[in-house]
């Protein structure tokens, strides 16, 4: 039964979504400013103990081992990496992504801006450190559509959908890239016990249980058999994701202003979207971007092939390949570019899609085991994210200032 309409608060699930990541923006770069500077600050041995500190369970069968860094990385990152699931699924169901032709362009497009990146970053520093070679594949969903927003109607509904599109397959390459390349000494009876837990899932959407509880226990169950496994647990959220049913939620006090019902994809996304972007995402820079920033520190990564692969990958690489997979594409005629989208547009788009922050410090953490290269990785992402995001500004401010650009 539908609750009164006087009690239904109407949502528009893309724009809501779009909305909450521009919002989540501003409050993603203090956070990450925050973290550098108690890190150069006298609290930084504080700062660094805190995140060190960590606690040990074990008792039969059950074994847990954690850092106050690795709750955040692996724990409230799984409802981060939810939320994505969650937006890819209803992508995949009624979005950008419902359709081959729908998904063609920005699905070109994304191939292109993460296979051009990954190859300049190994043609630069594959010879010292081919393991880093994907941390300039990934697009930080939150402040790209964020830039975006900021520079007004100069960007095209058209441009923010293609651009959310392409930071979807983006994320579904980056999920791919975590499961089959950075996971280690995958213990398999492990995997059967993960295979079980989705098979429990399934299961219980065939008897059409609707228990959002039953469900977060199943999903407890995932996530710590994939710890065990040794794949990074946070697939667990996507995971859950995924396999959220599309079906209309009957007794939520949402209502989708586009088809006059939610789903449960919609409504879980509404419920957690806020706190992933706002909460999570801020938590997680915060204590990933404490690198302690010296002369010395600098100067390594100046000097680092490490750091310009990165750099020149995400600065360079990704709207490189972005802009030649889409205009290669629509020359082949296989997929159509988005409305109003000329070259300098969609080259502003690719910068904007150059910053690469969370999801590429999440992948640099995995990368490297060294401290030293990691904090290398970091400060070569916070750069290329900041000078990516300038040159978009830059683009899309000249095509504002100028009528006559096509």
């Amino acid at each position: 039964m539908k609750y009164d309409s006087l009690m239904t608060r109407e949502v528009s699930p893309l724009k809501e979504f779009l909305h909450k990541e521009s919002s989540s923006g501003a409050l993603l770069i203090l956070a990450a400013l925050l973290g550098l500077i108690i890190a150069n600050s006298p609290l930084s041995d504080r700062y660094f103990d805190f995140l060190a500190l960590g606690f040990t369970v074990e008792s039969g069968l059950f074994y847990l081992k954690l850092t106050v860094l690795k709750v955040i990385n692996y724990g409230l990152m799984t409802i981060f990496f939810f939320v994505v699931g969650l937006e890819i699924k209803r992508e995949l169901v009624s979005g950008h992504l419902a359709s081959v032709k729908k998904a063609a362009m920005p699905f070109i497009a994304a191939i292109g801006g993460m296979a051009l990146p990954a190859g300049i970053y190994l043609l630069i520093a594959g010879d010292v450190a081919p393991e880093g070679w994907a941390v300039p594949v990934a697009t930080d969903i939150a402040l790209a559509v964020g830039l975006l927003a900021m520079m007004g109607p100069v960007v095209t509904l058209s441009l923010r959908s293609f651009l959310l599109a392409l930071a979807v397959i983006d994320d579904i390459g980056a999920i791919l890239i975590i499961a089959l390349v950075y996971s280690t000494g995958i213990a398999y009876s492990w995997v059967l016990a993960s295979f079980a837990a989705i098979l429990l899932i399934l299961a219980l959407k065939k008897m059409n249980v609707n228990s959002i509880f039953i469900y977060i226990l199943c999903g407890i169950l995932l996530w710590y058999g994939l710890y065990r496994t040794g794949v990074h647990p946070t697939l667990a959220g996507v995971i859950l994701g995924l396999l959220t049913p599309s079906k209309e939620k009957t007794d939520s006090d949402l209502e989708d202003i586009d088809d006059g019902s939610i789903s449960y994809i919609e409504f879980l996304e509404a419920k957690l979207h806020p706190y992933s972007s706002l909460i999570i995402v801020p938590i997680f820079a915060m204590a990933n971007t404490g690198v302690v920033i010296t002369e010395e520190s600098l100067s390594a990564a100046t000097s680092s092939v490490i750091a310009w692969g990165i750099f020149v990958g995400l600065v360079i690489g990704k709207p490189l390949g972005v802009l030649v997979a889409a205009l290669a594409a629509a020359k082949a005629r296989i997929a159509q570019l988005p409305e109003d989208a000329s070259i300098g547009k969609l080259a502003a788009t690719g910068s904007a899609a150059g910053i690469g922050f969370t999801v590429a410090l999440f992948i640099a953490d995995l990368a490297f085991e060294n401290q030293d290269l990691q904090n290398i990785a970091v400060v070569a992402v916070i750069a290329a994210s900041v000078v990516s995001a300038l040159l978009s500004s830059l683009i899309f401010t000249i095509y504002r200032s100028s009528p006559t650009q096509s």
